[in-house]
């Protein structure tokens, strides 16, 4: 979609986290009233007429849109949290990183089986988080399942939307 207003008020930051890294900050989309109206009626449309009845929003920066959305939709929000950041009953899912391991937890009870899900995050690049996320929900049997991503990252030879190639649909809103 490349939605004008939304590019022009993305930041780029060279070399963070890491030397050769261009790292794209949201939160010059979210602290923007135009920019959250923007990207949320863009994902309100996409997701009207799905029947989502509930949006698993990954930590940290995929659960501000989640719960934009949410109300939006008037469906709940699951959140998808790095380990010992839940307080219940969880289920898990580790996947490796270029630097180690890492994993995402939920609660066991965040999802029935005649659930449609939406999973949503801020950024798709590698897919590392989201597929072991995406695996999470699957743990479930919902009876369906999708994936947003306000950026996807293809321009430095990441193509983590291959992942997920005849598994599930995902739509971005701006890709770089």
């Amino acid at each position: 979609m490349n939605n004008k207003t939304l590019m022009e008020n993305l930041r780029c930051i060279p070399d963070f986290p890491k030397k050769g890294i261009n790292f794209r900050d949201v939160t010059t989309l979210y602290k923007d009233g135009r920019c959250m109206k923007i990207m949320l009626d863009e994902m309100y449309e996409l997701y009207k007429d799905k029947g989502i009845t509930k949006i698993v929003g990954i930590e940290s920066r995929g659960f501000v849109m989640a719960s934009a959305l949410a109300g939006r939709l008037g469906c709940g929000v699951v959140l998808a949290r790095k380990p010992g950041k839940l307080p219940s009953t969880v289920i898990k899912e580790s996947f490796s990183k270029e630097y180690g391991v890492d994993t995402v937890e939920m609660h066991i009870d965040s999802i029935k089986e005649n659930d449609i899900i939406l999973i949503h995050d801020d950024l798709l690049a590698t897919g590392g988080t989201a597929l072991a996320t995406y695996k999470l929900v699957k743990h479930f049997n919902p009876k369906n399942i999708y994936m947003n991503f306000i950026i996807e990252i293809t321009d430095e030879g990441l193509h983590g939307r291959d992942l997920f190639k005849d598994l599930v649909e995902v739509t971005t809103l701006m890709t770089i």
